[in-house]
């Protein structure tokens, strides 16, 4: 038995005629290692697609979980637009009290769109600043310099701490809902309100040499006519790659405790785990059925994971990355094979102190890892962290 401290999800994805994730050009991302260059996938692509899945098991379909909204235009479009249609204010002391607003939860200059970052904000968290814009509004809707003193005095400061902040974290467990307290958010306009990330993602990359053509297609005009110009109305390239994929995910455990119920970090296996665990199953899931990818009316790059295998453990986490850093063949096997090796010499030299177990599409010796389908991997690493122990 292990306390599974730490759970270690690997997956190879292998996806054909693709364009995944796209950089500031249009390109395939792309990152040098081991002297080849590869086809990259971001951990914010990988995150983003995960928190928006809409299936049988989206972070939404989990019980007790808490929505969130990440946007520069919270204040104005979630909670002062239902105010503008329901209230009787003054528009003078609606805008006093959205500018406040504003200026609290995104900063100086956070009056102007443009001077607003995309802020993570969880629905309790709006729900919280609809509630008193509301009260602020009943009381002085016809004094737009009251209403605004009263909007900017829920942003005032005690011991460095901003108070409208302090006040999310007394009212709920999930004050930033639960895409914060899995995946992090960063407030500049109050530090204090900072989570850290309880689910760590690698950037994932291909384990061979990238692979990528440029797309020539053309656009005919159905309204042409005989008589007009030949050819097509227009023309353009696209570039697409193919590739297999190594994945790697950390979840620290006391961590996802601590973010969804509150508790200390240290307390993580005397507090109720039972949220956590959900976390996990679906993740796995996420994590194994979930393609990123852009064009995809043109591409359909939709793909299930060749393999995911998962660890549990107490040890700091360490990527199999490297069983990658020589680029092998293009091919599931020979990937497979080259993780397992290299995962057989880190066991050799550090210890095979993991609990594993693995799904694969085909039979594949790694290392102490019991072969399961997906739905029982999904469970065995959600009553990992239920029980607080691994097998």
């Amino acid at each position: 038995m292990v306390i599974p401290k730490f759970l270690q999800i690997h997956t190879l994805h292998s996806y054909p005629a693709a364009l995944l994730n796209r950089d500031d050009s249009g390109l395939a991302k792309r990152m040098p290692f081991g002297g080849s260059v590869r086809t990259r996938i971001s951990s914010q692509c990988l995150k983003r697609h995960w928190r928006m899945a809409d299936d049988e098991f989206s972070l939404e379909n989990i019980a007790n979980s808490k929505g969130a909204i990440r946007s520069r235009n919270v204040v104005s479009r979630s909670v002062m637009e239902p105010l503008r249609a329901a209230n009787g204010a003054s528009e003078e002391a609606l805008a006093a009290v959205e500018n406040a607003l504003n200026r609290g939860v995104y900063g100086d200059k956070g009056e102007t769109e443009s001077g607003r970052q995309p802020l993570l904000l969880g629905l309790p968290e709006v729900e919280y600043l609809t509630e008193k814009a509301t009260a602020i509004l009943a009381e002085h809707g016809s004094d737009p310099e009251k209403a605004g003193d009263a909007a900017t005095a829920l942003f005032k400061s005690k011991d460095g701490e901003r108070e409208n902040f302090r006040a999310f974290r007394e009212r709920t467990s999930l004050p930033g809902g639960l895409v914060s307290a899995l995946f992090g958010r960063m407030v500049t306009s109050d530090t204090a309100a900072n989570i850290d990330a309880a689910i760590h993602v690698a950037h994932a990359f291909t384990v061979h040499p990238e692979e990528s053509e440029s797309d020539y297609f053309s656009v005919v005009d159905d309204l042409q006519r005989a008589d007009e110009d030949a050819g097509a109305a227009h023309i353009g390239d696209a570039e697409l790659t193919a590739g297999l994929f190594y994945g790697y995910v950390v979840v620290d455990a006391p961590a996802l405790v601590s973010n969804l119920t509150g508790c200390e970090s240290k307390d993580w296996l005397s507090a109720d785990r039972e949220l956590a665990a959900d976390v996990v199953k679906h993740l796995v899931h996420l994590i194994a059925t979930v393609s990123p990818g852009a064009k995809l009316g043109s591409t359909a790059p939709y793909a299930y994971a060749d393999l995911a295998l998962v660890e549990a453990g107490s040890r700091q986490p360490r990527s199999l990355a490297n069983a990658f850093r020589g680029a092998v063949a293009a091919q599931t096997g020979e990937a497979v094979d080259a993780m397992a090796g290299h995962l057989l010499k880190m066991d050799e030299a550090y210890g095979a102190r993991e609990s594993r177990r693995v799904m694969s599409l085909d039979s594949c010796a790694m290392p102490e890892a019991e072969r399961v389908n997906l739905d029982q991997l999904a469970c065995w690493a959600a009553q990992a962290i239920r029980e607080g122990e691994a097998s």
